[in-house]
């Protein structure tokens, strides 16, 4: 699985990905979300539906070779499948299920994964997106903010708020008042598409709401199996910037011999190598826990905040050796650095997984 999704990315990625990140586009993006399907990379991890039942180290280990192509296309294959498809595989109902898993682990239709919102993001419970009962229909009304994959989305995960309580619908993205206007201007993510969320008076059928979770266990649920694909997919961008910067040392000659030959290039190199395969341990051990049915959501906090760090500290030692050289898209570090900018806040930022490891190891809760 792993040597099929970095010959993927390999042939697919990283050719173009410099100039995509560029010029702030992901062109094709339909075209290459089926080739992801073909290779059974969207959903892998869930059963059935046309889903590969992957193992989570599998899943783990795709992730990690994505992201060392751009955490952009880790994102989306991450939404796609462990937001959106996860969302519908574990909540929803049987007749949901049927018509749009099979289509999504195909790549035939995108999905994207509906909770932040303009105002609330650490605090989902604060969320102002709002569905009301009319006769048997839903009626959604509110916004939603920093949404990967929404602008080419078939259909939107969406969590509002109920009189019952907090639910995730089902939308399909052509329903009369859904909009999603793509955010541009973005110094991160640029080979990603991120859009805002409108909805505006979008009327729904009463089988369009998730029947299986009520309140914020479903999105929680959701995110902590997305921030597992981190925990790997962090590792790839540092594996790559890291492999980046041990060629450019064996290459780059300064006062007459190359630059790794110096004890301070490799002191560098030493700590790099060091964080890197702790961090991919950290991985390979949280992903057998998952397959044994054992992990626990603080302990893919645990991972999340260790190696998402840690991976932007390799990128930015590794730019220190590379120089100016480091800050070209003729090598991949500085876009690595700025992408993982973005991966260190969304799905719980630093702050909140400190939090989370903080009340596991005192059982005080200082969240509010």
């Amino acid at each position: 699985m792993r040597d099929t999704v970095r010959a993927w990315a390999a042939d697919r990625v990283l050719p173009e990905i410099a100039g995509w990140y560029e010029r702030g586009e992901l062109p094709g993006i339909r075209e290459l979300a089926r080739e992801l399907g073909g290779i059974g990379a969207l959903g892998m991890s869930l059963d059935g539906y046309g889903c590969a039942g992957a193992s989570a180290v599998q899943y783990g280990l795709a992730c990690l070779e994505l992201e060392a192509a751009d955490s952009g296309i880790r994102s989306l294959v991450s939404v796609q499948g462990s937001l959106a498809m996860y969302a519908i595989h574990r909540f929803g109902s049987e007749e949901q299920k049927r018509e749009w898993l099979p289509r999504m682990a195909s790549g035939e239709v995108i999905g994207c994964f509906g909770l932040t919102e303009p105002d609330v993001g650490s605090d989902p419970a604060a969320l102002r997106t709002h569905a009301k009962k009319d006769g048997t229909d839903w009626v959604l009304s509110g916004r939603k903010m920093w949404i990967t994959n929404g602008s080419v989305a078939g259909v939107a995960v969406v969590w509002a708020r109920t009189e019952d309580g907090i639910r995730g619908f089902a939308v399909p993205t052509g329903t009369p008042g859904f909009s999603a206007p793509e955010i541009k201007h973005k110094w991160s993510l640029r080979a990603s598409v991120t859009s805002e969320l409108v909805l505006d008076g979008v009327r729904l059928p009463a089988d369009a709401v998730l029947p299986g979770v009520t309140g914020l266990k479903g999105p929680l649920s959701c995110l902590s199996h997305a921030r597992y694909g981190i925990v790997w997919g962090a590792m790839g961008a540092a594996r790559s910037c890291f492999e980046a910067a041990v060629d450019y040392a064996k290459s780059r000659e300064q006062f007459g011999r190359p630059i790794g030959g110096f004890q301070l290039t490799q002191a560098k190199l030493a700590d790099m190598a060091v964080e890197l395969h702790k961090g991919i341990l950290l991985a390979h051990h949280l992903g057998r826990r998952m397959d044994a049915g054992r992990l626990r959501p603080e302990q893919v906090s645990f991972g999340k905040l260790n190696n998402v760090r840690e991976a932007l500290g390799i990128c930015r030692t590794a730019r220190t050796i590379l120089g100016a050289n480091g800050i070209s898209l003729e090598y991949p570090v500085m876009r690595h650095a700025t992408n993982l900018e973005s991966v260190l806040t969304y799905e719980g930022t630093v702050e909140m997984h400190q939090l989370v490891l903080g009340k596991a190891l005192t059982g005080l809760d200082a969240f509010r």
